[in-house]
């Protein structure tokens, strides 16, 4: 079967054009993606990603491209735009991201990191959002629970997860729904595929308290990460960027309970949610 290389959307964003000029360039000159990968020192798979958009091409290639079909600064430029951009699919490429990762460490302020939902707690927060109907939120609920369908498989990724000490503190549904939540919290805290932190009180304020930041390492070893707040996130895949958020990651992390004293926090707030709806003597 003779292949049909994917139709081009060069409009959309500039990561969009990027992949479609790769393209123009390289059957200006009549080259396949084979060719251009040999000379590229790079993968036919890759640069077909590139050219539709489905991966941010990698630092070294703007100008590597620039270097094979002559055009000055062409792709360098290109690629300052395309680094700076909020990606149009971002999320989309997220989630394809999160499928394939070997590594996913996670911060969240707020809330239990959606992979480690249970459905109750899960129904409980959607139901915050006013704007959902019902059939929404069962929709929502579903896709989240999903997510956590690799983890239950033979090869799992590990997955780190630092929560800041509130989300044990702030009651999403009724005392039993915390209960059980806190309950499957503490079965993923210390396993061989799953660790779980506690960010307390007491070590005051850090660099990461008004977002969530998702780190996701890859098979090729690459790593992006995805910060996000009340209604927007951004993905980045630069590398300079993307250390930027390794750091306060790791400072985070040093600075969060060890996984042991998390596990102690847990005990002691699921015993506050088994007491409060009990009724006096």
């Amino acid at each position: 079967m003779k292949y049909a290389p994917k139709s081009l959307t060069p409009y959309v964003s500039a990561r969009h054009y990027f992949g479609s000029e790769l393209r123009r360039h390289r059957e200006e000159v009549g080259m396949s993606l084979v060719q251009l990968a040999d000379i590229m020192n790079s993968s036919k798979s890759n640069l077909a990603r590139v050219e539709t958009a489905e991966m941010m091409p990698p630092p070294e290639l703007p100008s590597a491209l620039d270097a094979a079909f002559g055009t000055g600064q062409h792709f360098y430029g290109l690629y300052q735009l395309a680094k700076r951009e909020v990606h149009p699919d971002q999320y989309r490429r997220f989630m394809d991201c999160e499928a394939q990762a070997m590594v996913i460490e996670n911060y969240e302020p707020q809330v239990v990191p959606g992979p480690l939902q249970t459905p109750d707690y899960a129904r409980a927060l959607l139901r915050c959002q006013e704007d959902l109907a019902r059939h929404q939120v069962d929709e929502r609920v579903n896709a989240r629970i999903s997510r956590q369908e690799r983890q239950r498989s033979d090869d799992p990724p590990l997955r780190w997860a630092i929560i800041d000490e509130s989300i044990l503190r702030r009651r999403i549904g009724d005392a039993e729904c915390m209960h059980k939540q806190l309950a499957s919290l503490l079965e993923q805290a210390d396993t061989r595929d799953s660790k779980v932190q506690v960010m307390p009180f007491s070590g005051g304020g850090h660099s990461l308290m008004s977002g969530a930041l998702t780190l996701l390492t890859l098979p090729n070893g690459s790593t992006i990460a995805y910060e996000e707040g009340i209604e927007f996130g951004h993905l980045y895949e630069d590398p300079a960027r993307v250390m930027k958020w390794r750091r306060q990651y790791e400072v985070l992390r040093a600075n969060a309970l060890t996984v042991a004293d998390s596990v102690k926090l847990i005990r002691t707030a699921m015993e506050d949610y088994t007491s409060c709806d009990t009724p006096p003597n």
